[in-house]
């Protein structure tokens, strides 16, 4: 399988951004792509950086606008596609969606983000979270999602893969500098003199070959570039092996696409026992309440 990444910026111009996302699908499935995964929230910019509750406003049912659009261009090249979006599930109930869109058009599942990040932004006030780790089969491959954030919990990429998610895609919206104390929950870390774009990419890479390493499982980032109101992100939307080596990273905004490899992937699994050498029985305080006395 030919998997296609989509590094794009986003503006306040919601048509503007999904005719950008659209026109990205087209060229990755010029380049052959079967499986084709844009950012996290692709059409909006990242307006979770502001305290405004107008903004709820901005989500949007999967049988609106922006989901029909990306919804004719999955049938249209006959490809699967994960489109990820601040979604409305029904007035006053929201998520961060993944959803993932087969090539007749129609949407075959969702993953919804489990950790809403509360980290330096505001999400928690907009959306709720979700609590499943469901996985799809996309040609040969089983393939599981999670959502930014989420990757900063070792337990979401393994829940997904424990589910026998093979490749586990990643929407991202993670900026690498927040430039303005109004758009940070921690407003002494900002502006332009934080910036470190050399020691972000290093953490970066750290994180996403950590996630594929202790998975033995293809992981597949794909990021924000660009500004985006009084954040600025650095992209590193990339493929990374079951090994922990970066196949390709996308640079500026850049559509990229990476052929699988079935063969090494089942070898490394093969002789990389890490699931038969696992001992759940013993990890009892992953699952306790931190607030838990007994």
């Amino acid at each position: 399988m030919r998997l296609g990444l989509v590094q794009m910026n986003a503006t306040a111009d919601v048509a503007d951004n999904v005719q950008h996302a659209c026109h990205s699908i087209d060229e990755a499935a010029t380049l052959g792509a079967n499986l084709v995964v844009l950012p996290e929230f692709f059409n909006t910019f990242y307006f979770f950086q502001y305290r405004d509750y107008d903004y709820v406003k901005l989500a949007e049912r999967d049988d609106g606008y922006s989901m029909t659009r990306i919804r004719n261009k999955a049938n249209e090249h006959g490809i699967h596609i994960i489109a990820t979006l601040y979604e409305e599930e029904r007035p006053g109930l929201y998520f961060d969606t993944a959803n993932v869109v087969a090539p007749d058009g129609s949407i075959v599942g969702k993953y919804r983000k489990t950790h809403p990040g509360c980290y330096r932004s505001l999400e928690g006030i907009y959306f709720r979270a979700g609590t499943s780790f469901p996985v799809f089969q996309i040609q040969e491959w089983k393939v599981g999602i999670v959502i930014c954030y989420d990757t900063f919990f070792p337990e979401t990429v393994r829940c997904s893969v424990l589910n026998g998610a093979e490749l586990v895609c990643i929407p991202f919206c993670a900026s690498s500098v927040i430039l303005s104390p109004g758009a940070s929950s921690l407003p002494s870390k900002t502006g332009e003199q934080t910036r470190d774009d050399d020691s972000w990419l290093q953490s970066w890479k750290r994180l996403m070959s950590q996630r594929a390493f202790e998975n033995v499982s293809y992981v597949a980032p794909c990021n924000h570039v660009g500004r985006e109101g009084d954040v600025s992100y650095l992209g590193g939307s990339c493929v990374v092996d079951p090994r922990g080596d970066v196949v390709r990273m996308a640079s500026g905004e850049e559509v990229i696409t990476v052929d699988l490899d079935r063969d090494a992937f089942l070898e490394t699994r093969r002789t990389t026992p890490l699931f038969r050498d696992r001992r759940p029985h013993i990890y009892g305080p992953i699952c306790q309440e931190v607030d838990a006395t007994t």
